[in-house]
């Protein structure tokens, strides 16, 4: 959608660890990023450094950008660019900072600030997997088009954004979220213990009995790929557990949602363990009273990764009916259907790709909204 435009904005992958800046022309990288620790312990340090970051991003340009635009992880009032709350990487900003009306003095340009989920998805419905699976249906001759997308991230947390009709869903109060889902696993428990890195290491840790083992979720994919040395079955164990609770709370949004499933973050470099599990969920069933099965998900779940996946997901079931009292046939494709795919993009690019469309879609908007009638 924004491909060609030659406007600039300034992003921000803002991160409990670290802060990257860099600036965006046409959703692409315009300059090399730059990288400050993100200094989140102390509200004063963590501002100065945000600051720094911007000022030496846009030293760098050859014209001022129109906005900042950047997601932020956790809960806040994004409309209003207010972060507070429930925000265990950024303590010192539990109270709440203005931080958009903040950054707006300083640098005198619209200020953008979103969930990363949020932007995840929003970057994928815009400019990475859904425009490219309604290209390859119009390629394959089907008319059907997919204009809704649920996007997951699985990584230190498991996040989430969800766009409806090309819109994305901030919700009324910029709170929609996963991570307080129930644990299919752990009753009372909420459901991103079982999905985030730490589960996959703690249940690693329970299955093979090495209860202070440090190894990392990349080194337990190795295990279970049998190129390091430890515990396969353990390994494999954490995978298929973290898919299968993952899939359960997906199953319940892409019945809602009925659209598009993307997944990204780190973790889907081993997807080759933990999607079979997770699309089983997808792919399960329920009983009515009287016994009968009744699929979770009433769409054909297909994983769009696989060649011979997607090309039954394309093609789809079409077929000719006559129109009624006449021998005009029109085209009917019966069979409803979503996919599940993952990022091709990275989770990184696609949440700073939705902070560049977002930042130009509200100026594009107010820009419309002050023309004369």
């Amino acid at each position: 959608m924004y491909e060609n435009d030659d406007r600039i904005v300034i992003t921000l992958d803002a991160g409990g660890t670290n802060f990257v800046f860099g600036a965006m022309k046409g959703c692409e990288f315009i300059t090399e990023p730059i990288t400050y620790p993100s200094n989140a312990q102390d509200l004063d340090k963590c501002l100065t450094t945000m600051v720094k970051g911007f000022e030496e991003t846009i030293a760098k340009l050859d014209s001022k950008p129109v906005a900042i635009s950047f997601a932020f992880p956790g809960p806040a009032d994004y409309a209003n660019g207010i972060i507070g709350g429930y925000l265990p990487n950024f303590p010192s900003f539990r109270e709440g900072v203005a931080l958009g009306a903040f950054l707006e003095r300083k640098f005198g340009v619209p200020v953008f600030i979103n969930n990363d989920g949020d932007l995840f998805a929003y970057g994928e419905a815009l400019g990475g997997v859904l425009p490219e699976i309604n290209r390859k249906l119009e390629e394959s001759g089907n008319k059907k088009r997919y204009k809704n997308l649920i996007g997951y991230t699985f990584g230190t947390g498991f996040g989430v954004g969800i766009v409806v009709n090309g819109q994305l869903n901030r919700g009324d109060n910029s709170c929609v979220e996963t991570f307080c889902l129930p644990n299919k696993f752990l009753p009372g428990v909420i459901l991103e213990e079982g999905v985030a890195v730490r589960a996959v290491k703690r249940v690693y840790a329970e299955e093979s009995g090495h209860i202070n083992h440090t190894l990392e979720p990349k080194e337990i994919c190795e295990i279970a790929d049998g190129t390091r040395e430890g515990n396969r079955e353990a390994a494999k164990k954490a995978f298929e557990k973290m898919g299968r609770t993952a899939g359960d709370a997906m199953a319940i949004s892409s019945q809602l949602i009925d659209g598009i499933v993307v997944i990204g973050g780190g973790i889907t470099a081993a997807r080759h363990h933990f999607m079979p599990a997770l699309l089983h969920e997808l792919k399960s069933a329920f009983n009515t009273l009287e016994g009968e099965k009744v699929k979770r998900v009433q769409m054909e779940v297909y994983e769009l990764d696989k060649p011979e996946e997607l090309k039954k997901f394309l093609e789809g079931n079409k077929r000719k009916i006559k129109v009624y009292g006449s021998d005009e046939e029109v085209e009917f494709d019966d069979q409803k259907r979503i996919g599940i795919i993952v990022s091709k993009l990275g989770a990184s690019k696609a949440i700073s790709t939705g902070a560049y469309a977002f930042a130009l879609s509200k100026l594009d908007e107010e820009a419309s909204n002050l023309r004369p009638a």
